[in-house]
């Protein structure tokens, strides 16, 4: 074989194999998605059971007869299914903990047992500041000691209370960005926050609380993302399918520019 020809077949095979390398492909199904060695990989851990406040659930159990129980893992699995669907769609690599509850589960007990939940105000989500702590705001009047009230929004922040944990989670499974979702609430028709005047909305609200922390626990993004939908619709499904895969996009979108524009 000539010199020339060597070479040629030589660079051909390197090609191939550089191709071969930069195109892995994902585990699971017909998924198209290829891994990136640039991109971030996210863990999304699902609310603990006890943090779902349905109020809806007696209209649903009449129209689809799904118990109590059937209706929050319906709506714990959806949440996390549609978020893996938005993140994979903006090429991020995925780790849901509710893929496989058997494989992840000591993983997931592990998690809850080293998170504490917070009430706090709001993030504003167009110059986002990670919220603090709040001191009780306290003032004597005629001689009694009175607690102010305070009527700004509030949600559900979790809180790692071992710094190990997100290390250890990192060095095992690669991820880089941890999404928690704290708690779902599923309003009926005229529910309001304390802070609201008024009727009530003639419409039902999803709000789901969350919090986006980096591998070394930083803060990068947090609050509620919420969607509206009709009063009659009483479909698991259709709420996930519709309803909860814009509130999925929406969180994306803000650990997005949380990413490019740094906490300060």
């Amino acid at each position: 074989m000539k010199l020339k020809n060597i070479i040629f077949f030589l660079f051909l095979n390197l090609t191939t194999l550089h191709f071969i390398g930069q195109n892995s492909t994902v585990k699971g199904g017909n998924k198209t998605e290829h891994e990136t060695a640039a991109a971030h990989k996210v863990m999304l851990i699902p609310f603990e059971s006890r943090l779902y406040m349905g109020e809806i659930d007696q209209s649903i159990n009449a129209e689809t007869k799904l118990t109590a129980k059937e209706i929050k893992y319906k709506f714990r699995d959806g949440l996390n299914e549609q978020l893996y669907k938005a993140f994979k769609t903006n090429k991020f690599n995925v780790v849901d903990l509710m893929e496989d509850t058997a494989k992840y589960k000591k993983d997931l007990d592990g998690i809850y047992q080293y998170l504490t939940y917070e009430f706090q105000k709001v993030p504003d989500q167009e110059n986002y500041q990670p919220p603090k702590k709040e001191k009780d705001q306290k003032k004597i009047e005629k001689g009694q000691l009175n607690v102010e009230s305070n009527s700004d929004a509030r949600f559900m922040n979790a809180k790692i209370t071992n710094a190990k944990v997100v290390p250890i989670l990192y060095g095992k499974y690669k991820t880089d960005l941890f999404v928690f979702i704290n708690q779902l609430d599923i309003k009926a028709s005229g529910s309001k926050g304390p802070a609201e005047l008024g009727e009530g909305n003639g419409n039902r609200k999803i709000i789901v609380h969350y919090t986006v922390y980096t591998f070394d626990a930083k803060e990068i993004n947090s609050g509620i993302a919420e969607e509206e939908f009709a009063a009659n619709l009483n479909n698991p499904k259709k709420i996930i399918d519709k309803h909860f895969s814009k509130i999925a996009t929406t969180i994306v979108q803000r650990v997005n520019k949380g990413l490019i524009t740094p906490v300060k």
